[in-house]
């Protein structure tokens, strides 16, 4: 009895492998890796004692930890709002559904300083939102509060996004078979709903993140630009350079770099994780 031909393993690929292959790492290394690449042969003419010195002014370091801490605060409040408004989008019907789920897109579309304009304009002490803020105590505008909320603003669609097809795909047996074993709607979201969701919450947060640390436009007018108060990391490198600082400019594009690649690789470690474990979970 004849055995079956098994394919061969080049042979089960689909054609044009090769050629997608290359054209793929072709485009990547023109737009990604040969760019970053000069930022690190760049430093590299700095060496280990040079980069250090201009990391350690105490300017620098007040820029770095304001744009990763704002950052990271408004991707975790992405993270959240952001699961909450895909939610809404994915489970309730309601007039201007829609609309709102239409405008969730809206910071991709609106140039970023329009965002700034508009977010300084609403919360300054002259504002809608500021004056009564400030009357209050609290200050937005020319505050790092305020480098929050514009954060939140563009970040958000990025959350949204990764957890609503999530959300929309999800199969709802698992729900009612939950229901009739007895457990409550809070055990079934904490214990069926949100572990399936968690590694598109996580990816959310990556997003808003590493677009937050980057993010120029819509922060620039409502931060104020205070040096050690307000003064992003983005902004002082357009600072440096102008001021023909070519070296601080390149230490903290490096510093920006290796510690948003760092955040990143840990963000997509804890994401392989919560997926193996919902998978031995199942």
């Amino acid at each position: 009895m004849t055995q079956p031909a098994t394919l061969h393993p080049r042979r089960a690929r689909l054609p044009g492998f090769g050629l997608t292959m290359g054209l793929t790492l072709s485009y990547l290394s023109l737009i990604v890796l040969i760019p970053l690449s000069a930022i690190f042969i760049r430093a590299s003419g700095l060496g280990l004692g040079g980069l250090w010195e201009q990391l350690t002014q105490p300017r620098i370091l007040a820029a770095l930890k304001l744009s990763f801490l704002t950052a990271l605060i408004a991707g975790l409040v992405n993270a959240v709002g952001g699961t909450l408004v895909a939610w809404v989008l994915t489970r309730y019907q309601f007039p201007g559904r829609r609309l709102v789920d239409a405008a969730i897109d809206l910071p991709f579309a609106l140039p970023t300083a329009v965002a700034g304009i508009a977010l300084t304009a609403l919360y300054s002490r002259n504002g809608w939102f500021g004056g009564p803020i400030e009357a209050l105590g609290m200050k937005v505008a020319f505050a790092p509060a305020g480098i929050v909320i514009a954060l939140i603003f563009i970040g958000l669609p990025f959350a949204v996004r990764t957890v609503q097809p999530v959300l929309e795909s999800f199969e709802s047996e698992l729900e009612e078979a939950s229901a009739m074993l007895g457990a409550t709607r809070a055990q079934t979201i904490r214990r069926i709903i949100l572990p399936a969701l968690l590694p598109a919450i996580l990816t959310g947060f990556a997003l808003s993140f590493a677009r937050g640390v980057g993010e120029y436009g819509s922060v620039v007018f409502i931060s104020g630009n205070m040096p050690m108060r307000t003064e992003i990391a983005p902004l002082l490198i357009v600072t440096q350079l102008e001021q023909y600082n070519y070296a601080g400019a390149t230490a903290i594009a490096v510093a920006m770099l290796v510690i948003s690649f760092l955040c990143l690789f840990a963000v997509n470690l804890l994401q392989r994780w919560s997926g193996h474990r919902l998978g031995q979970g199942a």
